[in-house]
């Protein structure tokens, strides 16, 4: 086995730059919010609702542009079948930023809140924020899985180490300097992430770019040289998937704790929708390396290369072709700088999740359900623990299965189908309750579930229009088997389907309640009768400061003084204005208190 020395240094550089930022920022940052007397745990969880333009576009970015973004795009425009057409994740997921920005941001930092969980606790009650939390929380720990899992291959091709030590080592630092820091490092390292990423991608690309093993990837986009073109094509009986899978992500990306995370710690609401549109735009740009790549993967004679004859898709590496093309298209010196660049960003951002997990349990599940007489003392230690236990878990799932990725897809779907829907209700539509939330939640799982997912070897028990059966070489056992593959698309079809539900039981609740027709004694969920129920919480327990427990519209902000580009964007008329209209709104639970 041989080891390069030069990967490794390359490696441990990069490495030890994030880890000595997120340990920065958690010294620059360890007094925050305590002038405004806000809680450590919060600080932990969304800063001192300070983070200002530079730092919170780079953070907002770094949602989703990580490891398994820049190396997913440059799989999917490589892979024959596939192409550009179907690399859906830079436009789903800066859509996905642009409506969260322009409907969810505003509503959720505007009311105060500190995890995405809490307005389902507001309104929906503790027991109803602990069941949405397993899916918010499965997505959160595959994710960060995944990317561990994506790590370990990425570094296997640089340096023949072993993957496991790779992996252990990596989910250790991050772990280290979220416990560290909270919010202020996680925020801090993306800054330094994306930027590495960025100049990483595109010093190797022009190197690549002029191989003479590669051919002009103007040609190869349209016509067929070594494989078919990287372009892509969308084949008439796949085109209601594509959008099955579009929405999923345009979607699906928003109910996710790690982009609220963001959200709820911008310095106001009109800050956070800025923020999110900047966020969208980075998305894009930071994708145009990944698809290059990609598309120079699928213009290369690999006979040519230190590779050897046979193309990375024929030795199912297809999803590594992003540090393969960097290892063998481009001179030593800049392969080692690209892919230290790159496999410190994947490092890096496996801690957000981790934070979001641990930041949900403590508060939601810990705080607000069990002991709401915890001591803030105890709420960070809570934090830490978790911190360390989920960061463990992940990792542990990124070594022992395989079908980390499959995991990763269904646990995606069922925060698409579940908590999408839920939000929606929970932010727009008066009148909804417990009742019709556990319908919804219910309905959403069982479409979903029914509907199977192949890369699990889970076969569907709903057969939805369309359903074809196809020939496929399983990705562990090497063995071909006969897959169901749905053609219909019932992702979004089951995400309406909940949203319907929850609507229709939560009125039809209320009417049978409401006119006598079922006895107010068996409202046993509080949910419509009883409006002092103590499941039910009303603002006044959601945020706590000290003893004194209160939760303003607009939770206090002390601007950053030193991020001087933010006086363009903080208008203190427009805040001022957007106080008073958040104040006119009656807020989704006044449904409960004001009847």
């Amino acid at each position: 086995m041989t080891i390069h020395v030069e990967g490794l240094v390359a490696i441990a550089i990069f490495y030890l730059l994030i880890l000595v930022v997120g340990i920065w920022a958690a010294w620059k940052n360890k007094h925050s919010g305590e002038a405004e007397g806000t809680n450590r745990s919060e600080t932990i969880m969304v800063g001192g609702r300070d983070i200002g333009l530079f730092v919170g576009g780079f953070t907002m970015t770094a949602t989703w542009v990580g490891g398994g973004y820049i190396n997913g795009t440059a799989e999917y425009v490589y892979l024959p079948d596939y192409g550009l057409a179907w690399a859906q994740a830079p436009f789903g997921y800066a859509l996905s930023l642009v409506v969260g920005g322009l409907f969810f941001a505003k509503p959720m930092r505007s009311r105060g809140y500190v995890t995405m969980l809490d307005p389902f606790q507001q309104i929906y009650g503790k027991r109803m924020g602990g069941l949405l939390f397993i899916p918010a929380l499965m997505g959160e720990i595959f994710w960060s899985a995944a990317i561990l899992s994506a790590l370990g291959a990425t570094l296997s091709v640089i340096v023949d180490i072993n993957i496991k030590m790779s992996v252990v080592i990596s989910a250790l630092i991050a772990i280290f300097y979220t416990l560290v820091g909270g919010l202020y490092s996680v925020a801090y390292t993306d800054v330094v992430q994306l930027i590495c990423i960025f100049i990483g991608l595109w010093i190797s690309v022009p190197f690549a770019l002029t191989n003479p093993a590669v051919s002009d990837i103007t040609v190869t986009a349209v016509k067929q040289v070594y494989q078919s073109p990287w372009r892509g094509s969308i084949g008439k009986n796949d085109t209601w998937v594509w959008i099955d899978n579009f929405c999923l992500l345009m979607l699906g990306g928003i109910p996710w704790q790690v982009y609220f995370q963001r959200v709820l710690s911008a310095s106001s609401a009109t800050y956070a929708q800025v923020l999110s549109f900047l966020a969208a735009f980075g998305c894009l740009v930071m994708a145009v390396p990944s698809v290059l790549i990609g598309a120079i993967g699928a213009s290369t004679d690999w006979n040519q290369t230190s590779y050897g004859a046979i193309a990375p898709k024929d030795r199912d590496q297809a999803d590594m072709i992003l540090p393969i093309v960097l290892q063998h298209l481009c001179p030593p010196f800049v392969s080692f700088f690209g892919l230290g660049a790159v496999s410190a960003a994947v490092m890096s951002s496996a801690d957000s999740s981790i934070l979001s997990a641990s930041s949900m349990f403590a508060r939601n599940i810990y705080q607000l359900a069990f002991r709401q007489s915890a001591s803030d003392r105890e709420i960070v230690w809570v934090m830490r623990i978790t911190i360390f236990v989920f960061g463990g878990l992940a990792t542990l799932m990124a070594l022992v299965t395989g079908t980390v990725y499959g995991l990763w897809y269904l646990s995606s779907d069922l925060v698409y189908v579940i908590i999408f829907p839920q939000l929606i209700s929970v932010l727009f539509v008066k009148g909804t309750n417990t009742y019709g939330s556990v319908a919804a939640y219910l309905f959403g799982m069982l479409l979903r579930i029914g509907g199977g997912e192949p890369y699990l070897r889970m076969p569907p028990f709903i057969y939805y229009p369309g359903w074809t059966t196809e020939q496929r070489i399983h990705h562990m056992t090497g063995e071909m088997e006969d897959v169901v593959v749905q053609k219909f698309p019932f992702k979004t079809v089951s995400m309406l389907a909940s949203f319907l539900g929850n609507v229709a039981v939560s009125y039809l609740a209320k009417y049978l309640f409401e006119s006598g027709k079922i006895s107010h004694k068996y409202d046993f969920l509080d949910a419509v009768v009883s409006k002092d129920s103590g499941e039910i919480m009303d603002k006044t327990t959601l945020v706590t400061r000290g003893n004194n427990i209160g939760l303003s519209e607009m939770a206090p902000v002390k601007p950053r003084l030193s991020v001087t580009l933010a006086a363009a964007f903080k208008r203190r008329d427009t805040l001022a204005a957007e106080t008073v209209e958040e104040e006119d709104e009656s807020s989704p639970d006044s449904s409960h208190h004001d009847e």
